[in-house]
């Protein structure tokens, strides 16, 4: 069979019916809180004060503890892919491919609640190592209780079928790497390396005119991943607690999910009768992530982390070295391999343009990696970020 052949075979034209229709949501129930803050940031492996301590959060330009940019990914069920996955694809599977993310100016704090406008855009299908691959893509709106804009976010999926997965399995990956009492040591001391940036930046500015192109950016690292440090990802997303939203109806064996990845997760239904059935990372589509049984049945080793776990990582490095004077304004990330238990992550950025742009901020833009210790490649993003001027 030829590729353009299988490519045609691969049947996603149920699609076509959502594409640019704005989708039901799962609104939160209560406000905002500071902990729902302090748990993202935890999470997110994030240690920036002005996220959890009051006494330094006083002392900002905000006068209070405030959520990362990052935040808004959490305050909706589906980690920002449900836009990004409509349609029955038969007997298929899903990964996440990329995000890209726009924001604004306006930032969420205890007492705020987040709504989250989902349309899906577009979808495109080629061949990967998956086979026959659908590329599909949709747009999240976060706005506060005000009709603030927050963010915008644009999410890639990946939906591929399911016999693939299993076969894409590098079975000389399925053990964790072991470090050494030593190594993790040496580990230790290079992740504060990244910390103690933070705390000589403080409340300081970053000054556009002190960057140059060329300037790389300081590294950070942070991990080994673990089921531990998964199941703390996946707790923090909001949805993942039971009652936190007014969850909406779905039916992912209707979507083409195989039944062992289906279930009921999120079901508003069976909340109220068995919620344990409820949680994906126990019973359903997510629990891949902890479960290296299913996480082989999907094209993945071992146990590993959350895609939109990775977008956050991108903006929260962005954001840490700006600091709270600076901003991200827009980056696009694309996922090119997983966060494996037992790896570590290891991100790093160089400056490669410095501009003013047509609205008068003055940015500079980065190009980000983000690897394993061995090298692999997780992630690669391209982002820009406002300083402040100098006068």
């Amino acid at each position: 069979m030829t590729t353009d052949t299988a490519v045609q075979d691969f049947d996603c034209s149920d699609i076509d019916q959502y594409l640019g229709k704005p989708l039901e949501s799962s609104p939160i129930r209560e406000p905002i809180g500071n902990n729902d803050i302090r748990r993202w940031v935890h999470a997110m492996h994030y240690p920036n004060l002005g996220h959890y301590d009051p006494d330094f959060a006083a002392a900002t330009r905000w006068g209070k503890l405030i959520a990362p940019q990052s935040f808004p990914i959490a305050t909706d069920d589906g980690h920002g892919c449900v836009p990004a996955c409509v349609g029955k694809i038969e007997n298929s599977h899903l990964l996440f491919g990329g995000d890209e993310w726009w924001f604004e100016d306006v930032r969420v704090s205890a007492g705020d609640k987040v709504f989250n406008e989902r349309i899906p855009f577009d979808y495109v299908v080629k061949k990967t190592g998956f086979g026959p691959t659908c590329f599909q893509r949709g747009d999240n709106f976060y706005r506060n209780q005000h009709g603030q804009l927050l963010a915008k976010h644009r999410s890639t999926a990946m939906r591929y079928r399911a016999a693939a997965g299993g076969d894409m399995v590098n079975k000389a990956d399925f053990d964790e790497p072991t470090w050494t009492n030593e190594e993790l040591d040496a580990l230790e001391a290079r992740k504060f390396a990244w910390i103690q940036m933070l705390h000589d930046l403080g409340h300081g500015e970053r000054w556009w005119d002190d960057v140059n192109i060329g300037d790389h950016l300081p590294e950070r690292v942070f991990g080994p991943h673990s089921i531990a440090s998964f199941a703390t990802e996946w707790r923090a997303y909001l949805v993942n607690t039971w009652g936190t939203m007014n969850l909406r109806k779905q039916d992912l064996l209707a979507m083409g999910y195989t039944p062992e990845m289906a279930g009921h997760e999120n079901d508003p239904d069976m909340l109220k009768v068995n919620p344990e059935l409820t949680d994906g990372a126990y019973f359903g589509p997510s629990r891949g992530h902890l479960f290296p049984h299913f996480a082989r049945r999907i094209g993945m080793p071992r146990s590993y982390g959350y895609g939109a776990s990775m977008g956050a990582w991108v903006t929260d490095y962005l954001a840490g070295w700006a600091g709270e004077h600076g901003m991200v304004v827009h980056h696009a990330c694309n996922y090119r391999g997983p966060a494996l238990a037992g790896d570590i992550t290891i991100q790093n950025a160089e400056v490669v343009d410095k501009f003013v742009d047509d609205q008068g901020r003055h940015l500079i833009q980065v190009k980000q990696l983000m690897t394993s210790q061995k090298g692999t490649t997780v992630c690669t993003a391209t982002g820009e970020i406002q300083l402040p001027k100098r006068g």
